[in-house]
């Protein structure tokens, strides 16, 4: 048995003695020649977006298959013509209005499969409000006309008012509204429909389109207004300060 033993130890001796130049070069020349291998990195959020993570909101395209985002004020397409959102283009809702918008998309789907809910604008942070303004160029007193007064604060900066439309994907187009988002005329007015069409400033289709997001819409919960073929409401100004926190 000692026999045996004393060949194995002298192996086990070789084996763990120091490696050699020619050895230690060699994995110096893999080390260089393999790819480098990079950790997987989650994307970097914004710290817009993060703020309105830790204000609890939600990712609406997260939350909700096929949905889309365009929102008009990371863009310039806007009717203030600024940027205000910056790196931000994820559309943030409270989480029930989330679970409201995503029964209106399954209504509209089932009932128009190549149709799907198009979103401009979600929650708006009272900062951004504060922005648009500031740089508003109208007096204060009409000022409220375009955009609501930060200091009372809005539907969109609760976090339970969005701006959207309905995109058709087999047209590969949106529908047509009879106007553009922010546009700001009577053409624009649901309450002023039936005077637009006979003044010729509409058309049925563009009537017709519009009653198809108001049906899944308010059929979920929301309700519109008068001036915005694109926006509605999941709660009334009284009860949005009653249920949530302004998103700052």
């Amino acid at each position: 048995m000692k026999n045996l033993l004393f060949p194995a130890l002298l192996l086990t001796l070789a084996c763990s003695s120091p490696k050699s130049e020619q050895e230690i070069f060699s994995e110096q020349q893999r080390e260089v020649l393999d790819p480098i291998k990079k950790p997987d990195l989650e994307p970097t959020l914004s710290a817009l977006e993060q703020q309105l993570i830790d204000q609890g909101m939600t990712n609406v395209k997260d939350a909700i298959p096929g949905i889309m985002v365009e929102l008009k004020y990371s863009t310039t397409d806007n009717f203030f013509g600024m940027d205000v959102y910056g790196d931000l283009t994820e559309a943030y809702l409270q989480p029930i209005v989330v679970e409201q918008l995503k029964k209106a998309q399954e209504m509209l789907q089932s009932e128009h499969p190549t149709y799907t809910l198009l979103i401009y604008d979600g929650v708006r942070p009272r900062s951004v409000q504060q922005i648009l303004w500031d740089n508003l160029d109208k007096p204060d007193s009409l000022k409220p006309l375009y955009v609501a007064n930060p200091e009372e604060g809005s539907l969109h900066n609760f976090g339970v008012a969005i701006d959207l439309t309905i995109y058709d994907t087999a047209a590969d187009s949106t529908l047509d509204m009879g106007t553009t988002y922010d546009f700001f005329g009577y053409p624009a007015y649901p309450d002023r429909e039936e005077q637009m069409l006979l003044e010729k400033k509409l058309q049925l289709k563009h009537i017709a389109n519009r009653s198809i997001l108001r049906k899944v819409m308010k059929a979920n919960g929301f309700s519109g207004i008068g001036s915005e073929w694109w926006h509605f409401n999941a709660y009334s100004r009284k009860e949005a300060g009653e249920k949530f926190k302004i998103v700052e």
